[in-house]
């Protein structure tokens, strides 16, 4: 019984000797299972917070080259931090539309850019492109990345885009140099009230010594005069306050009845705080004055332009041609200066014999004197060649078309009249009016509502059917590169073109620069863009050529941005009423 027993035993302890490790196995298998699927859960959740925290619309993608997205979250030291204003999907971007494009190649181009004056169509890429939440290119780290955007902004004095900025991002680096110029541009246009509630982009986390004393001189204006005094105490013991401003507070409050007659050029609140708290302002500005302080003059009315002497005059006339000034205000000058009949009269003859203030001062009195049309345009241009020996033709050049334009020409003879028409400036603030459809021509026909997206691609191929059989009935029609950039684009959206139509045999004379194709092909989106609005420059898409806009559609086809390709053909193609 015993020796049975210890057979049992030993036959037991066998048995779980084989299958314990079995067993073993199993259930590491199965804590590896459960494992993995918990890590590609806790990821799939980290993916999710993290596309949460983006923009509305956007999709966080891998980035490539430096910054890669591996099968687990960010760490958070690792974290990239987006600013910006539009969703890039608005415009058929994606947040890595930068990440194969060196950051060289992108400085390069916006500083050439910003050479250009762009037209409203360029424009409007650019900000579309640049200003999209997107990762920096490739070598830019984000602050730098983030100060090209807010520097753009701030050059071109882009204050609607600024306070989307700060409505759009809360926190980010440089916030305070964004609120400064908003700031500043409604002092800069004694535009006080609004200036104050600019404040409210101010954070508690912010402390700049401009900003806080900006916002303490608010509190005085809305007359809160003891939260003044309560900030203006906290300024102080900061040390972040100076004399200047402890006495114009001060003053302002009523502590005491005296306040210094300094005028402070330091920046434009101590220049405004001076001209409010002195009796009797008075400030002659110099070349050298600083161009925003030029701005709130102007505004505030605090130019004296009574007995200006010539040395004053010169400098005004430079501070005109540099925009600091309305120009109107040179030649309200001009009139007061006194003159008598007879150099009025012989005005044509003794000007040359004048310093160029008065020369310019006495043709121009001479012109309003003059009431012959033909006499009236020989002084115009003898003015404009006065403003051109001293490089001052910025002042003239509206002032004379205007003048221009207001010439009757009716009875001028015909180099008069060639004159008169080849030196008035067009405005660029065109009205396109509304599209007129004509299908007998393919680029202006119906097919324009698919892109405005007023009928659906299922209408629209009907459409796309019948009117090529009209147009196939005309033997002398011919495809243009209009008709080719609006077929190209039908056959990237999908559509099945007539059997009759032979893409290839039309579209075969168009030519695309090579370099922007390589863009297109290594898929540089935003870089390609830019490239774009480099081509685009000063012209609207209406005025470009039907070359220039078959292979700028094209290059957009190629990286399927169809919300930027719609916009040009919709402005470039259509026939207008």
């Amino acid at each position: 019984m015993k020796l049975k027993s210890l057979n049992k035993i030993l036959s037991l302890i066998f048995f779980f000797s084989i299958i314990l490790p079995v067993l073993a196995d199993e259930k590491i298998d199965i804590w590896n299972k459960e494992k993995k699927e918990k890590t590609t859960n806790d990821i799939s959740e980290s993916d999710n917070k993290n596309n949460n925290q983006a923009p509305k619309g956007l999709k966080i993608e891998s980035l490539n080259n430096d910054i890669e997205i591996q099968d687990k979250a960010l760490e958070p030291s690792k974290e990239i931090k987006i600013f910006g204003i539009y969703d890039p999907a608005e415009n058929d971007f994606n947040l890595n539309m930068w990440s194969k494009t060196d950051s060289d190649n992108v400085k390069s181009i916006i500083k050439r850019i910003n050479k250009i004056k762009l037209s409203s169509t360029a424009e409007k890429l650019f900000e579309n492109t640049l200003l999209s939440f997107a990762y920096p290119p490739k070598g830019m780290s984000e602050s730098d990345f983030l100060n090209l955007k807010i520097n753009w902004m701030i050059n071109n004095k882009k204050t609607g885009l600024i306070e989307k900025f700060l409505n759009q991002n809360s926190t980010f680096p440089n916030k305070k140099k964004l609120i400064q110029h908003l700031i500043d541009n409604n002092i800069a246009k004694a535009n006080i009230k609004e200036g104050c509630e600019k404040i409210n982009f101010l954070d508690k986390d912010i402390k700049d010594n401009y900003l806080d004393k900006f916002k303490v001189y608010c509190l005085v204006y809305n007359k809160k005069n003891n939260e003044a005094q309560l900030q203006l105490d906290i300024l102080r013991e900061e040390k972040r306050s100076d004399s200047f401003f402890d006495n114009k507070i001060d003053f302002l409050l009523g502590v005491t009845n005296k306040t210094t007659k300094k005028i402070n050029e330091k920046n434009l609140l101590n220049f405004y705080l001076s001209s409010v708290t002195i009796e009797n302002f008075e400030f002659e500005p110099k070349e050298n004055t600083k161009k925003v302080i030029w701005e709130y003059l102007n505004a505030a009315n605090l130019i004296k332009l009574d007995n200006i002497d010539k040395e004053k005059l010169d400098s005004l006339e430079k501070a005109a041609n540099s925009n600091q000034l309305d120009k109107e205000k040179i030649f309200k000058i001009y009139s007061n200066i006194s003159f008598d009949l007879n150099n009025l009269i012989k005005a044509e003859d003794i000007y040359q014999t004048l310093d160029s203030v008065d020369a310019r001062a006495l043709i121009y009195q001479k012109y309003l004197l003059s009431d012959n049309e033909e006499n009236k345009i020989k002084l115009l241009f003898t003015l404009k060649d006065l403003f051109q020996k001293d490089d001052l033709s910025n002042v003239y050049t509206k002032f004379l078309s205007d003048r221009l334009k207001e010439i009757d020409t009716e009875n001028l003879s015909k180099s008069y009249k060639e004159i008169v028409k080849n030196n008035i400036v067009t405005e660029e603030e065109i009205k396109l009016g509304k599209i007129k459809y004509n299908d007998k021509i393919l680029h202006q026909s119906r097919l324009l509502k698919y892109f405005k997206k007023e009928i659906d691609q299922k209408k629209a191929q009907k459409d796309f059917i019948k009117i090529f059989k009209k147009i196939k009935k005309n033997r002398k029609y011919f495809f243009s590169a209009k008709d080719v950039a609006l077929v190209e684009s039908l056959i990237q959206d999908g559509f099945q073109l007539p059997k009759e139509l032979n893409f290839k045999e039309i579209s075969k004379d168009y030519d695309i620069p090579s370099n922007l194709l390589q863009l297109a092909k290594r898929e540089e989106s935003a870089f390609l863009t830019l490239k774009l609005v480099e081509i685009i420059g000063e012209d609207e898409a209406y005025n470009l050529d039907p070359e220039t806009i078959y292979f700028i559609t094209h290059l957009l086809n190629q990286n399927n941005l169809k919300k930027i390709r719609n916009d040009i053909l919709i402005s470039a193609l259509p026939q207008r009423s």
